[in-house]
């Protein structure tokens, strides 16, 4: 059993839902991530996605793409990525990491390598936003290969049949954004969302973590609620943004915000 079945199990089996933070690796700068990972564990967080920087990420909001500017200033890359990953894995070899990106990296260092130093790594999840399951069925074969989660992001307007087909190509469980738009927009209406959550379970053995628009502890409580994880990224990185003078502070208040929302998500079930 992967790390991320193993993990989402053992939340269903406690009543509880996953906490997922996203941060963009090498954001503010690269000696940053692996303690903020470690300090987000500690937080109460239960999957943390690692973003890959890039320099056109078509998905993110302006402050996830300045994240991702700010980390191509200090050279990142998807090697270091996987480095930061495997540092962290060094001290931590429970919380499940996932990294999540856009193909044209993983396509340059090219499909089998970057599997195998995904592995070597000992990431349990990758998450290509522009990577379809149509188009992905040779990559995610090669990451299942090496039991590594290949995950799909789900729009709103997913149908069944769209759906059934990345419940058959991925595995760990699938993401849902929540609301149309790129990351940190808009309005969630949770109406909307429960009705769309209806239909996913009906199509779907795998668990669901919604995303895009989780800003505070009460979202992160609703949403929880309604499915099996919460994703929370722009509403975190906005706190290292504020503080790049002083990233103790960006992190003291990254993890207080995730520390209330796992207090929060944790109430649902008493």
């Amino acid at each position: 059993m992967s790390r991320l079945a193993a993990k989402f199990e053992e939340l269903s089996q406690s009543g509880r839902k996953a906490l997922i933070p996203f941060i963009t690796a090498g954001d503010p700068f690269p000696g940053f991530t692996v303690p903020m990972m470690h300090a987000m564990v500690e937080a109460g967080v239960d999957v943390i996605e690692l973003g890959v920087p890039f320099s056109d990420p078509m998905a993110d909001g302006p402050v996830i793409q300045r994240a991702s500017e700010r980390a191509l200033a200090h050279k990142m890359s998807l090697r270091r990525t996987l480095s930061m990953a495997m540092e962290f894995r060094r001290t931590n070899q429970h919380t499940p990491v996932v990294l999540m990106g856009y193909v044209n990296p993983i396509e340059v260092m090219g499909y089998e390598e970057f599997a195998n130093a995904a592995q070597r790594a000992q990431v349990d999840g990758i998450l290509t936003v522009d990577l379809p399951p149509e188009e992905g069925e040779l990559c995610s074969a090669l990451l299942k290969a090496r039991d590594i989660d290949p995950i799909f992001l789900l729009a709103p307007n997913s149908s069944a049949d769209r759906i059934q087909k990345m419940d058959a190509v991925g595995s760990g469980y699938l993401y849902y954004v929540s609301l149309k738009g790129v990351t940190g927009a808009g309005h969630l209406d949770t109406a909307d969302v429960a009705a769309k959550l209806q239909e996913l379970r009906a199509n779907t053995r795998l668990p669901v973590a919604i995303g895009f628009g989780v800003k505070d502890a009460q979202t992160a409580k609703t949403l929880a609620a309604l499915g099996d994880g919460v994703v929370v990224g722009s509403a975190l990185i906005s706190k290292i943004e504020a503080n790049l003078d002083d990233p103790e502070q960006a992190k003291k208040e990254i993890i207080e915000l995730l520390a209330s929302m796992r207090q929060a998500m944790d109430s649902n079930g008493s």
